[in-house]
């Protein structure tokens, strides 16, 4: 119990890295096509059902080569008819690589008639991994911090300024006789706002802490 406290203290302090949003890229090697998908997924079930989406719209390719990593520990890849080796570890391998999870990649191949040889097909294959995950890029999920700011309209926008500048995002406003802020800050940064927000408002002000969530933050490139 001990153990499992400080492992998920340490996801909270330091995240994990997920694809920042869907994607395709495709490029062509010796006459065959191959098409890269990938997505962010929570579970086995929307692995699969991205799966079965892509067989059923390349109903006609030879190949649909895929691999799925989760958070949780589950871990798949296929070769899908391809030299045992040559797609499905490949591709996985590129994740494994650059950290990320709660990931799901599929590579179709349409073939072009000329043979790559298992080389060729490994370097295809995780190509199309990676350049999938290129066009995604990449995010990292940490907790945040939740905060209700009330707020006043003539110092709306400066509030709102201040909250980016301490990396925040607000995610919610209601307006009424005031304006009720719902923001969201990296673990942190939420009480130097706080403090700030604090003096802004000359004292008559407070935010409040009502929670925390993990969130994704916003996009970076591969490596």
């Amino acid at each position: 119990m001990i153990r499992a406290a400080a492992e998920r203290r340490g996801v909270a302090m330091t995240g994990y890295r997920v694809p920042f949003m869907d994607a395709e890229s495709e490029f062509v090697e010796k006459r065959s096509r191959f098409i890269s998908q990938i997505w962010r997924v929570e579970t086995e079930a929307e692995a699969r059902a991205h799966l079965e989406a892509v067989r059923k719209k390349y109903y006609d390719a030879r190949h649909h080569c895929w691999c799925y990593l989760l958070k949780e520990g589950a871990v798949r890849y296929s070769d899908d008819g391809e030299p045992q080796g040559t797609a499905g570890q490949p591709m996985l391998n590129v994740f494994q690589r650059q950290e990320v999870t709660n990931v799901c990649c599929v590579v179709t191949r349409y073939f072009g008639g000329i043979l790559l040889g298992a080389g060729g097909l490994t370097r295809a294959y995780a190509r199309g991994a990676k350049d999938a995950l290129d066009a995604s890029g990449i995010c990292r999920v940490s907790l945040w911090t939740l905060w209700e700011i009330p707020c006043p309209y003539s110092l709306l926008e400066r509030i709102k300024l201040e909250i980016s500048a301490c990396g925040g995002t607000v995610r919610e406003a209601s307006y009424g006789v005031d304006v009720l802020l719902r923001a969201a800050f990296p673990a942190g940064c939420g009480e130097v706002f706080a403090s700030r927000f604090t003096e802004l408002s000359a004292g008559g002000l407070e935010a409040a802490a009502v929670g925390e969530e993990y969130l994704p933050g916003p996009r970076e490139d591969t490596l």
